[in-house]
């Protein structure tokens, strides 16, 4: 049992948007940059988030994405939810045809503990996750790497040009 790549990413993602706030709509390209996840693969998840109205797009000069909803109300588990992603402990899916179509003995125990972890993740919202000193601490590093790398990019602009002079 493991929470796929799709359902951590979209965490992280909303995450970043969260920790973010109040600076105007976010570009998938900077929380591409921030997270290390392709742009491409935030284009997917960003589209099921703005189905599930986790998340708003701006369009325009500027433009880029916002959450839908205060960050004290947004749980993990609904982040999760939306891009289809189910933290599952049965082998079969919740089906019950375990064991040669019929429900296995320990079916029930790993339902319940599905249920568990389901209910776990939904008591975290967003606001829990952003006030954690351990996130703040990732969050200021990548923030200090980002501006960085935005700065030599700038850097490297005006030498170029100067070169071509």
């Amino acid at each position: 049992m493991r929470l796929t790549t799709k359902g951590r990413y979209a965490v992280t993602a909303m995450l970043d948007l969260a920790l973010h706030e109040g600076q105007g709509p976010i570009s998938l390209a900077d929380i591409s940059e921030r997270q290390g996840i392709s742009l491409s693969y935030l284009e997917q998840l960003f589209a099921k988030l703005r189905r599930n109205s986790l998340v708003k797009s701006v369009r325009g000069p500027g433009g880029g994405y916002q959450l839908n909803h205060e960050k004290q109300s947004i749980s993990v588990a609904q982040v999760v939810d939306a891009v289809n992603e189910s933290v599952e402990a049965t082998g079969c899916g919740r089906q019950g045809d375990c064991q040669n179509g019929e429900t296995c003995l320990t079916h029930h125990l790993w339902c319940d503990l599905s249920n568990q972890i389901h209910s776990f993740l939904n008591g975290i919202s967003l606001a829990d996750l952003v006030v954690r000193k351990d996130v703040k601490d990732v969050a200021d590093r990548q923030d200090r790497r980002h501006s960085g790398q935005v700065f030599l990019t700038a850097t490297d602009s005006l030498l170029a040009d100067e070169a071509s002079v």
